[in-house]
């Protein structure tokens, strides 16, 4: 009966929910997912398939942090089709975040601006749910945990140490979040010393739970697309010498390139189409800066299968995808995956991991 439902709803178009203001379209999409009301067609070929972080994803296509904040609908995420979903941010402590309204469509440019601020109900909310999941799902599906600080913290690394080991046993993968523009300070942890530290520190952690747990869970890092040159190269040579397992680029930037004057002055992170060329160019940068020896996850603006083909051809592994959701619903996954195995036969390739960084050779 709820899968009949779905399908029903299906059909219904995703801007049908702009009729509510962004945060209550939001809230309501997760309260469908929790209960399985949201229904999109699979599509699966063997040659979108790879192994990347020693991880089998069925796909390229992710969800990308920021959706599922608490880890309250990973299922229903998972149904649609993505071969991984991202939850988080989360924080140690609980937080509301920033004042509302904080969430704004730009639907002329497919873009949203958020300056939500890392609102969550805090890390011991956050495994419970995970916990939850993990007892009750049998399907497959990869799960990363996107860790963050919270706002008032003294002590960045603590917080960090703390959603690490939280989440540790829990998450396949862990992304450490040090480039959301909405908390005061944060984007500093990408600078060389302060990186250095976080990352020294998370390296100790994980040897520390992986004796613990018996398990070696991978760290990847989230970048902004805002960096300067010096910033880039010092990222690239300090997660090769750490050996980080991947970089996910990028978060939303704040520049206000491309978008109407009305939007120029608010605050919070530009995400979506305007994003895309922006994100692509520091991909392509950190492919090239870590010779390829760091897988990288493509996010920004990614809102069809050419989008996410230029995305893997100029250094991605695997991609992700959020904005482009809440314009073009779920479908897209469907979609995109069926784009690109017509681009990789149309290109000469048996699988989609031999066309990762094919434009920088």
């Amino acid at each position: 009966m709820i899968k009949s439902i779905a399908k029903i709803l299906s059909i219904v178009p995703p801007k049908t929910m702009h009729i509510l203001p962004p945060e209550m379209a939001h809230f309501a999409a997760m309260q469908l997912l929790k209960i399985g009301l949201v229904y999109t067609k699979e599509f699966h070929d063997e040659s979108l398939e790879q192994t990347v972080f020693g991880m089998n994803f069925k796909n390229v296509i992710g969800l990308a942090a920021g959706f599922d904040k608490d880890a309250e609908a990973i299922k229903g995420l998972l149904e649609q089709g993505v071969s991984h979903v991202e939850v988080g941010t989360v924080t140690p402590q609980p937080q509301s975040g920033n004042p509302k309204p904080r969430l704004f469509r730009l639907s002329g440019q497919k873009a949203i601006i958020n300056r939500m601020g890392f609102n969550n109900k805090g890390v011991e909310n956050f495994v419970a749910n995970l916990e939850d999941f993990r007892s009750s799902y049998q399907g497959d599906g990869i799960i990363g945990a996107n860790i963050g600080k919270n706002k008032d913290t003294k002590n960045f690394l603590a917080d960090y140490v703390i959603g690490f080991s939280k989440v540790y046993n829990y998450a396949d993968y862990i992304t450490v979040n040090v480039s959301s523009p909405n908390t005061e300070g944060l984007r500093t942890l990408q600078h060389k010393q302060n990186l250095t530290e976080l990352l020294s520190g998370l390296i100790n952690a994980r040897v520390q739970c992986e004796k613990y747990f018996e398990k070696r869970t991978p760290i990847l890092l989230k970048i902004a697309p805002d960096l300067e040159e010096q910033d880039k190269k010092d990222i690239a040579d300090i997660a090769l010498q750490h050996d980080i397992d991947g970089l996910i680029i990028s978060n939303t930037t704040i520049s206000r390139d491309g978008i109407p004057a009305k939007w120029q002055e608010q605050a919070g992170g530009l995400s979506g189409r305007p994003l895309f060329e922006k994100s692509t160019d520091v991909l392509r940068d950190m492919y090239k800066l870590t010779e390829g020896k760091i897988p990288l996850i493509g996010v920004g603006g990614i809102s069809s299968a050419e989008d996410a083909y230029a995305k893997i051809k100029a250094g991605a592994s695997l991609v992700q995808v959020y904005t482009a959701f809440i314009y073009q619903g779920f479908k897209l996954v469907y979609e995109i995956n069926k784009g690109l195995k017509e681009l990789l036969e149309k290109d000469g390739y048996t699988n989609i991991s031999d066309a990762v960084g094919c434009d920088n050779n």
